[in-house]
């Protein structure tokens, strides 16, 4: 299921006919049993205007949701930017043996977490994972073995600025891990079938004609592909575009 809102047009294409299925069903069942007639057919009025409403209120929430995890995962890429830049400078501060090693590995860092924004393979993911890690051990140790050697409160001021570059990164994954609960997908689906039943049911059989019914299906099915591209991070046509690590990537290699 997490696979599969990872393709968004595959999740329009299946809600859509799993949606039309779902109209088709109900104008099936309204032409065995026709008993919408006179006050009948008010009261299902209500039943399915309430139902409509629910739908279009969960769909609300969802996009919501999805909107705010997209803004945050943005957020978090202006903070690694913010601390890796921060970091930099205060590379300097460190004892001068140990300055171009720092700004070095910062460097090879970065590079490696434009990579982890802009790449889709799962492969290459894993490795970009992998080399993070091993820079992450490495700058840890470059700022630790002079600030043991000199415990000093300007020494101390890198070591923090060093952390910040460590905890955005896990700030950011958290926050690519951070999607919409797979429970949240089926009960907002569940939903949308059963209004479409409904819509099916009270169709009127000898006027309405099934293209109509049809209308529904398709426009819940363009909001469920653009929650999923928006919940996607690497999958659709809305990402995070790491602006602000390429402009500090660009400004610290000019340099």
């Amino acid at each position: 299921m997490s696979n599969l809102m990872d393709h968004p047009l595959l999740v329009f294409v299946l809600s859509f006919f799993l949606q039309s299925f779902s109209v088709w069903i109900g104008k099936l069942l309204s032409k065995r049993q026709r008993i919408l007639e006179g006050a009948a057919r008010e009261d299902f009025g209500v039943i399915l205007a309430a139902t409509l409403t629910l739908l279009a209120l969960i769909i609300g929430f969802t996009f919501s949701m999805a909107l705010n995890r997209y803004d945050q995962r943005k957020n978090y890429e202006e903070a690694e930017a913010n601390a890796i830049g921060t970091e930099y400078l205060r590379a300097d501060l460190l004892p001068a043996a140990e300055v171009a090693k720092v700004q070095t590995l910062l460097l090879n860092y970065l590079d490696q977490r434009v990579l982890f924004y802009s790449t889709g393979d799962e492969q290459q993911l894993r490795q970009i994972d992998a080399q993070t890690a091993k820079l992450q051990a490495a700058l840890w140790s470059s700022v630790r073995t002079p600030a043991v050697a000199q415990p000093e409160c300007v020494v101390a001021l890198a070591v923090s600025g060093m952390n910040d570059v460590l905890n955005s990164q896990g700030y950011t994954q958290a926050a690519w891990w951070n999607r919409i609960p797979i429970a949240g997908w089926a009960l907002m689906v569940a939903i949308a079938i059963c209004s479409n039943v409904l819509v099916g049911f009270g169709s009127r059989n000898d006027k309405q004609k099934f293209i109509l019914l049809l209308v529904l299906p398709f426009i819940v099915s363009i909001a469920f592909l653009l929650i999923a591209d928006i919940d996607s991070p690497r999958a659709g046509l809305i990402r995070v575009v790491p602006q602000n690590l390429l402009s500090l990537s660009q400004s610290l290699h000019a340099q």
